[in-house]
C-alpha cells in the first residue's frame, strides 16, 4: 500500500481515466481501477504496477458498483468519478430518449452511486475527498448539446450540494471542467466515426488526458486543509465550447 492511501478512478480504461489512475499511483497513491472494459484495466493496472488494482464497474448498474465497492478497502481516501461521456450531436427537435437516458445514467446516477457506496468511508478516513470531472458543457450551453449539457449541468449540481452537506467533515469535493480534450470521447460520441471525431479537434492543440490527469493530481496532493473547489481549464485556443481558433493552412 502507498503511503497516500487509496484512490479509486472510474472509467479507467482510457483516455482522462487512465491517466489520472497513472498520475496518482506516481503521487503516492494505492490505485483500485474500475471500467467496462476489464482486459483494458488489468493491462493499465500492470503497466502501473504493485500499486494499482482494476475489477469490472458498470457505474449504471448497482450490482456492479456494489461488486466494485467490495474491492476497495478500508483505506479510501479519493474517489475520481471520471465514468461520464456524451452521445450524439442531434438537436432538440430530433433528440433520442435512449441517448439521453445512457448520459444521464453515467454521468449523474453513476456519481450518485460511486459517492454514496464509499462515502462513508471517505468521511471516516479523516481525509477523504470527492473528485468529479465535469466539463465546460456543465456551465456553457451549445446547439446540439441539450442531453450532455443537462446531465453535466446536473452532475455540476450534485457536486455543489455535496459540498454543502459535508461541510464541517473531512472530506473535500472538487470538480474539473475540461475543454476540449482529444481522447475516446468525440469517437464514442459519434458512434465510432473517425473522421466526424478526428474533425472536432481538426486545427488546434487540444488537452490531453495527461493534461487533465496532472491537474487532478495536484488538485488531490493539495494539504487537507485547501479544498479547490473548481477547476476550468482549455486549451489555449478555446475561448468558450462555441469559440474555438482553428489554424487553416
Amino acid at each position: 500500500m502507498n503511503g497516500r492511501g487509496t484512490a479509486v478512478v472510474t472509467g479507467a480504461s482510457s483516455g482522462i481515466g487512465a491517466a489520472t489512475a497513472r498520475a496518482l499511483a506516481a503521487a503516492g497513491f494505492s490505485v483500485v481501477l474500475g471500467a467496462r472494459r476489464a482486459e483494458r484495466i488489468e493491462a493499465i493496472a500492470e503497466e502501473i504496477g504493485g500499486a494499482a488494482r482494476a475489477y469490472p464497474l458498470d457505474v449504471t448498474d448497482q450490482s456492479s458498483v456494489d461488486s466494485f465497492c467490495a474491492h476497495v478497502g478500508a483505506d479510501c481516501r479519493v474517489l475520481v468519478n471520471n465514468a461520464g461521456g456524451a452521445l450524439g450531436l442531434d438537436p432538440i427537435a430530433t433528440a433520442d430518449e435512449t441517448k439521453w437516458q445512457r448520459m444521464h445514467d453515467t454521468n449523474v446516477m453513476g456519481v450518485l452511486r460511486m459517492t454514496r457506496a464509499l462515502l462513508r468511508g471517505l468521511i471516516e478516513s479523516g481525509d477523504g475527498h470527492v473528485i468529479t470531472i465535469g466539463s465546460v458543457a456543465a456551465f456553457e450551453a451549445y446547439a446540439g448539446g441539450a442531453g450532455y449539457n443537462a446531465a453535466k449541468h446536473a452532475a455540476r449540481a450534485v457536486m455543489d450540494v455535496l459540498r454543502i452537506e459535508l461541510v464541517g467533515r473531512p472530506v473535500r469535493v472538487s470538480e474539473i471542467d475540461p475543454g476540449l480534450v482529444e481522447t475516446e470521447f468525440s469517437l464514442v460520441r459519434f458512434d465510432g466515426d473517425q473522421a466526424r471525431a478526428d474533425a472536432v479537434y481538426d486545427g488546434i492543440t487540444p488537452l490531453t488526458a495527461d493534461d487533465v490527469a496532472e491537474v487532478v493530481a495536484f488538485v488531490a496532493t493539495r494539504p487537507s486543509h485547501v479544498d479547490i473547489d473548481q477547476v476550468v481549464m482549455r486549451p489555449r485556443d478555446q475561448a468558450r465550447v462555441w469559440l474555438v481558433h482553428r489554424d487553416k493552412p
